[in-house]
């Protein structure tokens, strides 16, 4: 068996390998489900249609998918630069912390001004949490890795000591969470008598923004330029430590904008269970893109499905709801897989 590089990539084939990928994770799926005595058709009709059968599924999905859509979009620009970004659930945090800070009524003004306010501190806030990790890893060679992914323990910890003590609401019935945001900085719905907001659009918006920067724009070439060969970029000019903060600053922002839409869109408030994993999640939802900012979209909506309609096939054939995270993660291994193959071709001899 040999294994070489294909000289020439289809755009079919790079376009079908992840449908097909996914196609193959939901049918080594549908074994758990047999093995719960369950039907495979029915655990996934009920799955599909608790994500996209109705408009109130689609707008939860949507809703969900925001923070993702963000988280996904921070993992895919540092990952492009091979600036391997593992902390976006606390720059998430620091975003929101941000916002609680300055979105409670200290800064009272109208809305169309403190929207993006509120939206530009958080993305500050999420670029200044990663000021640490970047300093180590350019001057000190340590690995981000293990800092950005420490550094949100210590975040969370910080979070939840404000929670307790100095930013705990007194209305709060004792429970740990800080004041509302104010009415001038809350993301006003997108339809009525659901949960999805504008976030959504700013979050289409990112991805449309990050893929024009990327494709376009010569900070984006110098990006993909030290990710994919550092000593041909330094070679070529380009200042491989200024490159990777500015990077760091755009996807520590990006992840900070995603706690902006959670504290001001969903939730209202700062609590310690804002997220549910949504920093860890945007790295599967960045390799499943492969790292298209285009693609990121589509998939943090298809993450999202799985995950909200996962609730609604546990209730129905009483499945647990922890086979979602089952078949992201079979998604994500199978699309890494196909995409191997779409590079590589396997002889045998």
């Amino acid at each position: 068996m040999q294994i070489e590089p294909r000289e020439n990539i289809s755009t079919a084939r790079v376009i079908m390998a992840p449908i097909m990928a996914i196609l193959v994770a939901f049918i080594l799926c549908a074994g758990l489900i047999m093995w719960t005595g369950q039907s495979v058709f029915e655990a996934y009709g009920y799955l599909f249609k608790g994500g996209f059968g109705s408009r109130f599924a689609i707008s939860e999905t949507l809703n969900r998918s925001t923070p993702l859509i963000f988280t996904g979009l921070a993992a895919a620009v540092a990952f492009r630069a091979k600036f391997w970004n593992i902390g976006a659930e606390g720059q998430l945090y620091f975003g929101a912390l941000a916002a609680t800070l300055l979105g409670t009524g200290v800064i009272t003004l109208p809305s169309y001004l403190m929207i993006p306010f509120l939206f530009l501190v958080g993305a500050f806030a999420g670029g200044l949490a990663l000021i640490g990790p970047v300093f180590l890893k350019t001057k000190l060679k340590v690995d981000e890795v293990v800092t950005t992914l420490l550094l949100n323990f210590v975040i969370l910890l910080l979070v939840n000591y404000l929670l307790e003590g100095p930013l705990k609401d007194p209305m709060s019935m004792g429970w740990p969470q800080a004041a509302a945001i104010i009415d001038q900085g809350v993301l006003p719905a997108l339809l009525p008598r659901t949960r999805l907001h504008i976030g959504f659009l700013v979050a289409i918006g990112a991805g449309v923004f990050i893929w024009a920067l990327m494709r376009y724009t010569i900070w984006g070439y110098e990006i993909r330029a030290v990710g994919a060969n550092p000593n041909a970029a330094k070679f070529a000019g380009i200042s491989i430590n200024k490159t990777v903060l500015l990077v760091a600053m755009l996807s520590g922002g990006l992840a900070g904008m995603a706690g902006i839409t959670e504290t001001t869109g969903t939730k209202g408030y700062l609590t310690l269970d804002l997220s549910p994993g949504f920093g860890y999640a945007g790295i599967a939802v960045a390799m499943l893109a492969n790292l298209h900012p285009l693609g990121v979209i589509i998939s943090a909506i298809f993450l999202a499905g799985i995950y909200v309609g996962a609730d609604s096939m546990s209730r129905a054939v009483n499945i647990p709801t922890y086979i979602a995270d089952v078949l992201v993660a079979l998604s994500v291994l199978s699309v890494l897989v196909s995409l191997l193959f779409v590079q590589f071709r396997v002889r045998w001899r």
